[in-house]
């Protein structure tokens, strides 16, 4: 049984996550045989358990939430990861699991968007300065040159690095220039008015799991294409979604699952934004996971 800590995870690399993202999907994985996620109650917070299985492997990513650490100087959210043979339910390797989140989110995001993304220099704009923010940053330039990033914040003087202000005209007009924009905060309420982005933008939000939190506001979805992880799952926990369709401006018939952008079955427009709104499935966790450990078996055996 190995041990990989978050330097192992973060070894891999955001273009690996990506491919192996990718080559699941392709070679046959269906994020709707996925089990939901189930949260379990705790005097202090909650558990939050996230099984699934492939062809090769079986797993579960355990993260706890608690609300009170951050004034004990603690993170709010941790996770471990157990990874376990598909044969024989062995346990095969135990992986930071809060390393293995900041790796595979954006993974699967840039696998969503990758056949809109133009081969060119990118503008991208990033609503949020915590580990999300920046590890989208990171996986995009992993596939396609920047031509600037700028990070939009509602507290500058808060950001760990050169930020804007959420509001303000420099903001906007970032928003205006935008060809990428990342959402990956957690706001309960859009977070900025959807008029200022262009027709050919493309818009990751990852912020949210609940039904009554949205990053982005029902004008958007209305005139987006929108793609989801599993058409069930964003029925039941995407909010952007959840909202835009009670709001009249989205029908479930509308939205687009991942598999099928990836696989090449659906052809995404070029002449209106592209959506892509991510939950998190237990799914990506695994095959993330397993190219993590077949990496370090690679590193182990030289």
């Amino acid at each position: 049984m190995r041990f990989l800590d978050a330097d192992a995870v973060a070894a891999l690399g955001p273009a690996a996550a990506v491919q192996a993202t990718t080559d699941a999907l392709r070679g046959g994985l269906d994020p709707a045989t996925d089990p939901p996620r189930t949260t379990v109650g705790l005097w202090q917070g909650q558990f939050l358990l996230m099984p699934s299985e492939t062809a090769g492997a079986a797993g579960v990513k355990v993260a706890t939430v608690a609300p009170g650490n951050p004034a004990r100087g603690l993170p709010r959210i941790q996770a471990t990861y157990l990874l376990f043979d598909r044969g024989t339910l062995t346990l095969r390797a135990v992986l930071d699991g809060t390393a293995l989140t900041t790796l595979r989110t954006p993974a699967v995001s840039v696998a969503a968007v990758l056949p809109r993304l133009p081969d060119r220099p990118l503008h991208l704009t990033v609503i949020g300065a915590g580990p999300q923010a920046v590890g989208h940053v990171a996986t995009l330039a992993a596939v396609r040159p920047l031509a600037g990033v700028t990070h939009l914040v509602r507290s500058p003087a808060r950001a760990p690095f050169d930020a804007l202000r959420l509001g303000a005209a420099a903001a906007d007009e970032a928003l205006r220039r935008a060809d990428v924009v990342v959402c990956a905060t957690s706001a309960r309420t859009p977070l900025f008015d959807s008029a200022l982005l262009r027709d050919d933008v493309v818009v990751i939000a990852v912020g949210s799991h609940e039904p009554d939190a949205r990053e982005l506001d029902a004008a958007l979805l209305g005139r987006a294409c929108v793609v989801v992880e599993d058409v069930p799952t964003s029925m039941r926990e995407a909010g952007d979604v959840v909202l835009a369709i009670t709001e009249g401006a989205l029908s479930a018939a509308d939205l687009v699952p991942l598999r099928d952008v990836v696989t090449g079955r659906v052809t995404v427009p070029g002449d209106r934004p592209l959506v892509f709104k991510s939950v998190g499935m237990s799914w990506q966790d695994l095959v993330v996971a397993e190219a993590v450990l077949s990496a370090n078996a690679g590193d182990a055996a030289s």
